[in-house]
């Protein structure tokens, strides 16, 4: 099947400004994203999706394929779905949404998340990975429950699955997952998904992927060995990933 990768950058940001623009190893935060979606040759094409004529310039001086985009757009997934919305894009089976600042996202993320489409099992499709209860305490990690056949339950800042007082540990192993924010869908599906009111659950975690699900839609979870490191948002971020960009970059597993 054939899968359009879209890299949506917004210029603002709030903790870490003008964000897209910012240089890691040498080059724009979203350009690596963009080279990294390349390298990692899971879709038949990539475009940057942004809303700044300083973004689509820095990604055309690279190569890259740049879309400008309205500036109103609530989320990158409405931003996305503008894209799409023109015949050229949206001729494309599958269209997998990378988040521009994520230059690390792994091969194993991005497949999983395009096959729970691909498959014909699920409308929309994500990933996450096993983890400890260690995160259990963390609100800025996202944790996902998922049923047997692999379709997201619900999605929480919040401990979940939460063991009651005195409950047994060893319940929870296998259990706890860390969610991965990549999503694929259909082109139906990413309609049908930005034409959805704001639901009262995504309002209350800020998490968009809620409303999709509270509306009833199919959302696979592709659970992968283990988490690429996370995306970049703030100034130690970026002074992290600069320190680590040779040993981090080379892991596309």
């Amino acid at each position: 099947m054939s899968t359009l990768a879209i890299i949506p950058a917004r210029l603002a940001a709030a903790r870490l400004p003008r964000k897209p623009l910012r240089l890691l190893a040498g080059a724009p935060l979203v350009v690596r994203v963009w080279e990294r979606v390349l390298a990692l040759r899971v879709a038949d094409r990539c475009v940057i999706a942004t809303d700044s004529e300083e973004v689509q310039r820095a990604g055309h001086e690279a190569g890259a394929e740049c879309m400008l985009t309205r500036g109103d757009h609530p989320s990158g997934t409405d931003r996305v779905a503008e894209v799409v919305s023109h015949a050229e894009y949206g001729r494309f089976d599958v269209v997998l949404n990378v988040q521009g600042d994520e230059p690390f996202i792994s091969a194993a993320a991005l497949r999983g998340a395009v096959a729970c489409v691909a498959g014909g099992h699920f409308e929309l499709g994500t990933a996450a990975s096993h983890a400890t209860a260690a995160i259990l305490e963390s609100p800025h990690i996202v944790k996902v429950v998922c049923a047997d056949d692999g379709r997201a339950l619900y999605f929480s800042r919040a401990g979940i699955p939460a063991l009651r007082d005195g409950g047994d540990r060893a319940l929870l192993e296998g259990e706890i997952r860390q969610h991965i924010g990549v999503y694929a869908y259909t082109p139906d599906a990413l309609r049908r998904w930005v034409a959805l009111p704001e639901h009262p659950l995504e309002r209350i975690e800020r998490l968009e992927q809620l409303r999709p699900l509270a509306a009833g839609m199919t959302l696979g979870v592709a659970t992968i060995g283990k988490a690429p490191p996370g995306g970049i948002d703030t100034e130690e971020d970026l002074l992290r990933a600069n320190e680590n960009w040779t040993h981090l970059s080379a892991d596309t597993t």
